[in-house]
């Protein structure tokens, strides 16, 4: 399934993608910055949450006490999750000419679920479709990295904050390698609405290559 272009009104919707560890939050934090020191309007949020009743069906899905919720299961939770998201936040943020950056949103649930749960991908886009009102993204950042890497540095994050890795975390490795791969699959299906970035390298150098993308898109100067 081909991304659209958003078809709600207002500024740049841009959606952060990767393996967990990849440095999401940094470069959000960069380009978060950079854009309010431009007096721009900016909305950051993140999924599974980003309301009231999304981050309470979060604890639901990352939790490894209690019944873990099946794979069709775990899917719909992240829908529900979603459609609250898009109708209650990011349509909202958008049409008051907000730049709306999000940590994950759809192509996460086609990495996870139909890559890593191994779910036919194309019930993973019907429901997608249906979440968000085929509301996309105008650009996906991901944020490619190696599941060794990522790996490291989510015990190195446990360790230094001693919080335990939650239920999709721990999830073997080859979960993660699929999960990847479904990411760069994703990217290479819709090049126009997508930007793949080394993790590896530094936060500097990512947000340097990303404000030549922005750039070049016209949203910034």
């Amino acid at each position: 399934m081909q991304s659209k272009p958003c078809e709600i009104p207002g500024m740049p919707f841009i959606v952060f993608e990767g393996l967990d560890g990849s440095g999401k939050s940094s470069l959000m934090n960069s380009l978060e910055s950079y854009l309010l020191e431009k007096k721009l309007s900016v909305h950051r949020t993140r999924e599974p949450g980003g309301t009231p009743l999304g981050d309470e069906v979060r604890e639901l899905i990352l939790r490894k006490q209690g019944d873990a919720p099946s794979p069709r299961a775990e899917l719909l939770l992240y829908e529900a999750i979603r459609a609250q998201h898009v109708d209650h936040v990011i349509k909202p943020y958008l049409q008051k000419d907000y730049w709306v950056l999000c940590d994950r949103y759809k192509a996460s649930s086609v990495a996870f679920q139909a890559g890593g749960r191994q779910i036919p991908v194309e019930w993973v886009e019907k429901l997608n479709s249906f979440a968000t009102q085929d509301l996309n993204a105008q650009l996906t950042i991901l944020l490619d990295l190696s599941v060794e890497e990522s790996r490291r540095r989510r015990q190195q994050r446990s360790s230094q904050v001693g919080v335990a890795e939650d239920r999709i975390e721990s999830e073997a490795d080859s979960f993660h390698e699929r999960v990847r791969q479904s990411f760069l699959a994703q990217a290479k299906e819709d090049p126009h609405h997508w930007l793949i970035l080394d993790a590896s390298k530094s936060t500097q150098s990512l947000f340097e290559e990303l404000l030549t993308a922005l750039r070049g898109a016209r949203w910034i100067t």
